[in-house]
C-alpha cells in the first residue's frame, strides 16, 4: 500500500511538472505521441525543461535529488541543458529531531550519550539527505576533551531508498522499452551506479576510510586538512572525526577581509585536484563548495578543508599510462593517436575508422588552441568530448566520468574565486613532470625497484624451475628432443668413424715409414 501511494505522488509530481510530456515525446509510437498532446493541454510548461526536472525532483525528496546529482555526472547520456541544471541540486533537507540522532549514538557505542560525550549540540551543524553532523566534545579515555563532529546516519535509510529504488527501476524499465533513446541512456545501469553510491554512502566506516587514506596521501603537501578519524567511535551509523575550524569556500567576501590570499587559494585547489588524481590515483569526488572549507585556525590560516568522504575516484596504472598519452598527444595537437588510444583501449567499437573518429575529436579540440590559456576550460573540453563520443559508442568508463565531473567543480571553484585563473598554466608544469615521470626512465626505475623482491625470490629458484619444465616439457618439445638425440648420435658415430679411420691412417703411415727405415738399416 506505501508503494502505492508513493507510486501516486510520483505521477502527480511528474503531471505537476510537466515531465510527462518532456519523457513522452521522446517515444516512437503515435498512440503515446497523441497522449503527449493531450496532457500537455492547459498547462503552463514554458518554464525549460532541465529547470522543471530539477524542481520536480527536489519535490520529490532526498533520495531523487541525490540521483539527480548522480544523473547530472553522466554528461555523456544527457544534453548539455539538462546536465547544466541538476548540477545545480543542492541538498537542502531539514534535519530529523535530535533525539532520534542520540538514540542512534547511544544504540552505536551500547552506552548513556553522557558517558561519551562531556558535551553535546542538540542542533546539527548541518543536514543532508542520507546525515546529519553534530559537534561535540569526547569525555574520558585518551581523547578525553577533544572537539568533535559527530556525524549520524538518517534513521531507516535503507528501507527508504530500496523502496524509491525499486520505483527507479520500474521507471527505468518502461523508458528503455518505449523511448527512442532508451537503449542509448541506459536508464537501468544508470539506476544500478545510483544504487552503488548510495549503499556506498550508507557505510560510514567506509566513509572514514576513504578520509584516512586521504589524509595519509596529503601529509606533507600543506594545502588541504582533512579531519582525523577516531577509530574507537566509528560505526556504520556513526562517525567520529576530528573538528575543523572554517568557513564555506563561497563566501568568498568573508575569507577575502580575514586576509586569505584568494589567487593563491584558487591555484592551489588546482595543484591539490592534479596531485590527487595523478600521484595518487584516489581523490575527492565530491568537490562542490558544500564539501569544503577554508581554515581560519591560526596554525593552518588559509588552507583548504575536506569534508564528506562518500564519493571517492579511483585510477589505475593503466587508466593513468592511458590519461599520460592522451594528455601528451593532445598537448601536441596529435588527434590521429588520441583516436588510435580510444580504439587501442576498447572504448571504441574495433571497426570504428580511425580518421572519421580523428576528425570528431580535432573539432572540439582545435578550437581551443587559439585563444589565450586563461579562456579554456579542461574540463569544457572534457565534457565535449564525452558528448562527441555518442557517435561512435564510447563506453565511457566510471572512474573517468567521476574524474570529469570533479575536474569541472575544482575549475568552476577555482574561476568563481580567481576569475583570471589559467588553469592550464597553473595544471601545466603539473602534468609534465608527471608525465615524464609515467613513460620515462625514472618510471622504469620505480617498476624494477618495485618488482625487485619478486626477482629476488625467483632468482634462487630459477634452476629448479628450469629443470621441473624440462622434466615434465610438453609432448611436442620432447619428440623434437628426441630427433635432435638420434641425429647427434648418428653425427656422433659418423665423427667417430671419420676419426677412426684418420688415426688409422696415421698409424699406418708411421708403420711403413718405420718398416721403410728397417730395411734401410
Amino acid at each position: 500500500m506505501t508503494r502505492l501511494f508513493r507510486g501516486a505522488f510520483i505521477v502527480w509530481v511528474v503531471l505537476r511538472y510537466g515531465l510527462d510530456e518532456l519523457v513522452l515525446s521522446s517515444f516512437q509510437r503515435p498512440g503515446i505521441r497523441l497522449l503527449t498532446r493531450i496532457v500537455s493541454i492547459g498547462r503552463n510548461l514554458d518554464a525549460p525543461r532541465g529547470e522543471r526536472l530539477r524542481q520536480a525532483l527536489e519535490r520529490l525528496g532526498p533520495i531523487f535529488v541525490k540521483f539527480g546529482q548522480v544523473l547530472s555526472t553522466r554528461r555523456d547520456l544527457l544534453p548539455p541543458d539538462i546536465a547544466d541544471e541538476l548540477a545545480r541540486l543542492q541538498d537542502r533537507v531539514p534535519p530529523f529531531p535530535s533525539e532520534v540522532a542520540v538514540a542512534s549514538i547511544e544504540r552505536a557505542f551500547g552506552k548513556p550519550l553522557t558517558e561519551v560525550f562531556s558535551h553535546f549540540e542538540q542542533v546539527p551543524v548541518a543536514s543532508a539527505s542520507i546525515a546529519q553532523v553534530h559537534f561535540a566534545t569526547l569525555r574520558d579515555g585518551r581523547h578525553g576533551g577533544r572537539e568533535v563532529a559527530v556525524k549520524v546516519l538518517r534513521p531507516n535509510m535503507v528501507t527508504v531508498i530500496d523502496k524509491d529504488l525499486s520505483l527507479m527501476r520500474m521507471m527505468a524499465g518502461w523508458v528503455e522499452r518505449l523511448s527512442a533513446d532508451g537503449k542509448r541512456l541506459k536508464p537501468r545501469e544508470v539506476v544500478g551506479e545510483f544504487d552503488k553510491y548510495l549503499h556506498e554512502e550508507l557505510d560510514l566506516l567506509r566513509e572514514a576510510s576513504n578520509a584516512a587514506q586521504l589524509r595519509r596521501n596529503m601529509q606533507g603537501l600543506d594545502l588541504v586538512l582533512i579531519p582525523e578519524m577516531l577509530w574507537d567511535y566509528c560505526h556504520t551509523e556513526v562517525m567520529v572525526m576530528e573538528r575543523m575550524y572554517g568557513l564555506p569556500i563561497n563566501r568568498v567576501d568573508e575569507l577575502r577581509k580575514l586576509g586569505v590570499d584568494i589567487p593563491k587559494l584558487a591555484r592551489d585547489g588546482v595543484t591539490l585536484f592534479f596531485t590527487q588524481v595523478f600521484r595518487d590515483g584516489f581523490f575527492h569526488a565530491d568537490m562542490h563548495p558544500g564539501n569544503i572549507q577554508v581554515s581560519t585556525a591560526p596554525a593552518t590560516f588559509g588552507r583548504y578543508i575536506s569534508l564528506d568522504f562518500g564519493i571517492v575516484g579511483t585510477l589505475t596504472e593503466f587508466d593513468k599510462e592511458y590519461l599520460a598519452q592522451n594528455f601528451t598527444a593532445f598537448f601536441r595537437r596529435d588527434y590521429k593517436r588520441v583516436a588510435e588510444l580510444h580504439i587501442e583501449s576498447g572504448w571504441v567499437p574495433s571497426s570504428t575508422r580511425v580518421d572519421e573518429l580523428e576528425s570528431a575529436i580535432r573539432a572540439v579540440c582545435e578550437p581551443y588552441f587559439d585563444r589565450p590559456l586563461k579562456e579554456i576550460s579542461l574540463g569544457l573540453v572534457l565534457m565535449r568530448l564525452f558528448q562527441t563520443s555518442r557517435r561512435f559508442q564510447v563506453e565511457i568508463q566510471p572512474q573517468l566520468v567521476l574524474l570529469q565531473k570533479t575536474l569541472l567543480n575544482i575549475e568552476g571553484l577555482g574561476r568563481e574565486l580567481d576569475p583570471e585563473l589559467d588553469l592550464w598554466n597553473t595544471a601545466k608544469p603539473f602534468l609534465e613532470k608527471w608525465m615524464i615521470e609515467q613513460v620515462g626512465p625514472q618510471k622504469l626505475l620505480q617498476q624494477l625497484k618495485a618488482e625487485a623482491p619478486q626477482y629476488a625470490k625467483l632468482l634462487p629458484a630459477l634452476p629448479r624451475l628450469i629443470n621441473d619444465y624440462l622434466q615434465h616439457k610438453p609432448h611436442e618439445l620432447r619428440r623434437e628432443l628426441d630427433s635432435l638425440l638420434v641425429e647427434q648420435r648418428r653425427t656422433n658415430r659418423l665423427l667417430q668413424a671419420i676419426l677412426y679411420g684418420a688415426l688409422g691412417f696415421l698409424l699406418g703411415l708411421i708403420v711403413m715409414q718405420v718398416l721403410v727405415r728397417v730395411r734401410l738399416w
